[in-house]
């Protein structure tokens, strides 16, 4: 029996049209696929239906924590194990391969698996995005909000994956500015509400302010190899740096709110 067949898939959607098919193409060979959608205007629920295997949930989105953990307890997934991706997760043949082969030991409870990050559809040759635990057992397990990301908490080991899973976001740049000013919120609250002591330290560079908009394009660029992928690594670089700036103000935002009550 493979092990697809112990497996279902839970996705987070709203408004991916412009991903999702690639998602679900790479996902053919899976059983069953839920689409936990946030109240999709776009085509995202049309795309979903073309597909035999895919069923779809609907909750009015709060938190991608909540939405997690309701798609878990919610939408009548079953399975030893649960396969969550973002609609822009593609899984690479090789790696859908390395999951249908797997037989996992009772101590380990879940796989994390390492990114190629895509612009325009190509891989760039590195980038700053974190490995994910992206395939675990449902028992136990359940999403905490760490600033504007979630992480999954599992009983048991996490093991690495041998394959990479691509992010291959396609949406246009309006959308992904929207996102960014909504995560930087989130990233503001949580670093402004930790003790310096317990800042990591990329962490406590960003409460510098001026640190992290020139010096993370910076590190993208020549450390991340950005510089021999042209204008895709330019554009990637340019994009980190206008993320952290956007955090920035809202740094210095909070700080001019807060003298002004003083």
């Amino acid at each position: 029996m493979s092990f697809l067949d112990r497996v279902e898939v839970l996705i987070l959607a709203y408004n991916e049209e412009a991903n999702l098919a690639r998602t679900l193409d790479a996902l053919r060979a899976f059983p069953r696929v839920i689409v936990l959608d946030s109240g999709s205007t776009d085509a995202t629920l049309r795309i979903a239906a073309a597909y035999s295997n895919v069923g779809v949930c609907t909750r009015a989105f709060d938190s991608h924590a909540a939405q997690w953990n309701h798609g878990l307890r919610g939408c009548g997934i079953a399975a030893d194990w649960v396969l969550a991706l973002d609609a822009d997760y593609v899984l690479t043949a090789q790696l859908a391969d390395e999951i249908a082969a797997l037989d996992p030991a009772p101590a380990v409870g879940g796989f994390r698996a390492h990114f190629r990050y895509c612009v325009e559809g190509r891989a760039l040759s590195g980038s700053l995005y974190p490995p994910v635990t992206l395939l675990y057992r449902r028992t136990g397990a359940a999403y905490v909000q760490d600033g504007h990301t979630q992480r999954v908490v599992v009983q048991g080991e996490v093991a690495s994956l041998r394959n990479l899973a691509l992010h291959d976001d396609r949406k246009p740049l309006s959308a992904w500015l929207t996102a960014q000013d909504r995560y930087a919120q989130l990233e503001c609250a949580l670093l402004l509400s930790t003790p310096w002591a317990r800042l990591r330290w990329r962490d406590r560079l960003r409460r510098l302010v001026v640190v992290t908009p020139w010096l993370v394009p910076l590190y993208c660029l020549t450390v991340g190899r950005g510089l021999l992928d042209g204008r895709r690594g330019l554009f990637y670089a340019l994009q980190r740096g206008i993320a952290e700036a956007i955090l920035s103000a809202k740094l210095l935002s909070s700080a001019f709110a807060g003298g002004s009550r003083t």
